[in-house]
């Protein structure tokens, strides 16, 4: 099948080829009716314009790259999909990798992104992540980015947030409401800027109720099932068993909750669970989890049209912070039964 070009339609209405290139690039100097005519003919003649030719117009390769920590739940996927909602409007084809929580897996992703010549990148930090150096020379040279839900504060980038304190604050708060005294946190990874915010809210709400957070109360864990098991087995071989345990994440809680259950505790007679990020599985297990929902299609939006008006600023670039807010999802795993 024969590949219709503007040479074709130009030789078909006798006109010339910068008189049909105006007509398809919206000039303002060629008449409504010829570019009306110029139209309707290459309708006819299904014509395509040349995605190559109209990049190297535009000089852009209109492509944009996401890197995202992993596939595993549902989180990044739907982040993607309001991503990709805005940028498909917007004309943009959307390379996606993924790290699996690898920080050298992710700055190769980076790299390969720049040799496919995104015009700009949509990035979630890996857990191992640490060294931002390669990260700061993107922000030097002008590339567009931004960052959302693992993020570094020593970045000066836009970035897409989630009140991570509130929320932990909320969740914590629910537990102490519930009469749980002896309350354990399962943080995240200690270089990421959400870790601290749901730690915070976690003392805050403490605070505020004049409750006392021995250290013991904190287990360093991470984002993982296996990271919840290991940090259960720490706290039952230590034989200090809390009343109830907010995790930084579901998937830790739900892997602390398989061991507690392992061992013969019961959830929430014995020990009480919150989690974070309302996995998929969090109302699927037993008993369903407790979790804080995040509006992950809105953080996949956002960081979208962030990053097109960055791409397509003209003037001083002000990086911008946005925040969104989310739901505590009440499940019987924190339910204090009567």
């Amino acid at each position: 099948m024969k590949h219709v070009t503007i040479k074709d339609i130009a030789k078909e209405l006798n006109l010339a080829v910068s008189t049909i290139s105006r007509a398809f690039n919206d000039k303002y100097d060629i008449r409504p009716e010829t570019k009306q005519t110029i139209l309707s003919k290459a309708k006819e003649m299904g014509y395509r314009p040349n995605p190559f030719a109209q990049k190297l117009i535009r000089q852009r390769s209109m492509n944009i790259g996401i890197v995202i920590p992993e596939f595993i739940g549902s989180f990044f996927p739907e982040v993607i999909i309001g991503a990709q909602e805005v940028l498909f409007k917007a004309g943009y084809q959307v390379l996606i990798t993924q790290s699996n929580e690898c920080y050298k897996t992710e700055i190769e992703n980076v790299e390969l992104l720049e040799q496919n010549m995104v015009d700009g990148l949509i990035i979630s930090l890996s857990h191992q992540t640490k060294n931002i150096d390669r990260y700061k020379e993107l922000v030097s040279r002008g590339t567009p980015v931004v960052f959302f839900n693992r993020v570094n504060d020593e970045l000066n980038t836009s970035k897409v947030l989630f009140d991570d304190y509130e929320w932990a604050f909320f969740a914590t708060e629910h537990l102490i409401y519930q009469n749980y005294k002896k309350i354990f946190h399962l943080t995240g990874p200690a270089n990421l800027s959400l870790t601290k915010n749901r730690l915070r809210g976690f003392l805050d709400a403490h605070k505020k109720h004049r409750l006392k957070v021995p250290d013991s109360h904190l287990i360093p864990s991470d984002f993982m099932l296996e990271d919840g098991e290991r940090a259960a087995m720490k706290i039952i071989e230590s034989e200090n068993i809390p009343d109830a345990i907010f995790a930084a994440g579901d998937l830790t809680a739900i892997g602390a909750m398989k061991i507690f259950k392992k061992h013969g505790y019961k959830i929430p007679e014995d020990v009480a669970f919150v989690g974070f990020s309302e996995h998929t599985i969090a109302q699927h297990i037993d008993p369903p989890l407790t979790s804080v929902a995040q509006p992950t299609f809105e953080i996949g939006r956002t960081a979208a049209k962030l990053l097109i008006a960055q791409i397509e600023n003209t003037g001083v670039f002000v990086p911008q912070t946005i925040t969104l807010s989310g739901q505590l999802n009440i499940r019987s795993s924190s339910m204090k039964l009567t």
